[in-house]
């Protein structure tokens, strides 16, 4: 092709559709129009600089992909490059495809630039992260900007058992910057019929250090903090704060109150389970953010006010467990953190999954905020932690578990990988 044909290509095709000044694109959405902006360069251009709120689609993808971004084809759809040339054909392309409101950038994005109008520098993944994570990036849920967050975020998870070893095997496939482990237990051979993170040769070791070092072998960019010790009244919020969401695999009932509690009121999510013999339920409890805007849900104490008496609720050591449900929980509790943390779907927020394993059954009942709720209710009376020991029946002496329990230390955490 000449490079007179060429031109003659593109005056044709911009005789045929409707272009925008970057200032006419920068106005409507300033107007609160809903305007899907696309970015059809390639990738080394668009990491250099893009208009914000843009979604990107190389140009050899944008036919195959455009209906995952703006499925709508009379709703206002935005096409740029760099110059305002391969915009103008695209723009074409989608016309003939069926939508009605296209239009070509003029100028592009050196157009935008030049108008002294804000772009973004994004980060990115790097090469081995793109291969490591194609699987998600592939997800229009997702994607690139989704992996980002994962990378960037922190999970917490309060015991490396039953459901936190599957949870965290996930979290840290998916790419979970940050994985933090409350666990002051060593390996026991009874464990192993259920908890995945640790094999044979851990027996006798610390449960934060085998589950680093299994974490290590599934994704070394995971950062694991361990923090080997009971948690209290007196290190909880200092533990908890500064992860994104925390996951509570614990099996007794002080340290499910103590967390509900802390992650209360810190503002931070929960997603709570439990497991019995062949059954499960899980549960998202997610504390209100006014300044964030987020209205909340229940939290742990709306369903259950009050601990059970002693004795009333045997535990997995004295009921048994299936060892296949708890992997089945755990990696449910995963898919609801990785959910929170990159904001797609929704998630089990005013809402308990109950699963019976026996006969594979899962219901979903709606649970409601309780107004007089003492610790997310309108008017709380409870607003410092407490050791719950004493309402449960459960002596400082006799704190076993698969997860923590509690007792009197201080927090100190370490970084096992």
């Amino acid at each position: 092709m000449t490079r007179l044909n060429r031109d003659q290509l593109v005056q044709l095709a911009k005789s045929q559709i409707t272009e925008w000044t970057p200032r006419q694109l920068d106005e409507q959405r300033k107007k609160g129009e809903a305007v899907t902006v696309v970015d059809i360069r390639e990738r080394d251009e668009w990491m250099q600089g893009h208009i914000p709120q843009s979604v990107f689609i190389p140009r050899g993808f944008l036919e195959l992909q455009i209906e995952q971004h703006q499925p709508d084809r009379d709703m206002p759809v935005v096409i740029y490059c760099a110059g305002g040339v391969r915009s103008a054909l695209a723009a074409r392309n989608l016309q003939e495809m069926g939508y009605t409101n296209v239009i070509s950038l003029i100028g592009g994005f050196n157009g935008w630039k030049n108008a002294s109008l804000d772009f973004k520098v994004p980060k990115v993944l790097d090469e081995d992260q793109r291969i490591r994570y194609s699987r998600h990036t592939m997800l229009q849920e997702i994607g690139e900007e989704g992996q980002l967050k994962l990378l960037d975020s922190k999970v917490l998870l309060i015991g490396a058992g039953g459901l936190g070893s599957p949870a965290a095997f996930y979290l840290a496939a998916a790419g979970v910057g940050q994985i933090g482990i409350v666990d002051y237990d060593t390996v026991d051979v009874s464990n192993l019929q259920r908890q995945i993170l640790h094999g044979q040769s851990d027996v006798g070791r610390p449960k934060v250090e085998s589950a680093a070092d299994t974490l290590r072998e599934i994704n070394p960019e995971v950062k694991v903090v361990g923090y080997q010790e009971p948690i209290t009244s007196h290190n909880a919020l200092e533990m908890i704060s500064g992860y994104d969401v925390v996951l509570n695999g614990s099996d007794n009932f002080p340290t499910r109150y103590l967390v509900n509690d802390a992650c209360q009121m810190l503002g931070i999510p929960l997603v709570d389970a439990s497991i019995f013999m062949f059954e499960g339920q899980v549960t998202v409890y997610q504390p209100r953010q006014a300044e964030a805007g987020v209205e909340g849900g229940p939290c742990y104490r709306c369903l259950y006010p009050d601990p059970p008496p002693p004795g009333e609720v045997p535990s997995c050591a004295e009921a048994g467990v299936l060892g296949v449900l708890p992997g089945t929980v755990g990696c449910i509790q995963a898919i609801e953190a990785i959910k929170l943390l990159v904001g797609f779907g929704e998630p089990l927020i005013g809402r308990l999954l109950m699963i019976d394993t026996s006969d594979m059954t899962f219901r979903t009942l709606k649970v409601k905020r309780n107004s007089e709720c003492p610790v997310c209710g309108d008017h709380p009376t409870v607003t410092e932690l407490i050791d719950y020991n004493q309402f449960c029946g459960l002596p400082s002496t006799e704190q076993t578990t698969e997860a923590a329990s509690l007792n009197g230390h201080h927090s100190t955490e370490k970084v096992l990988a």
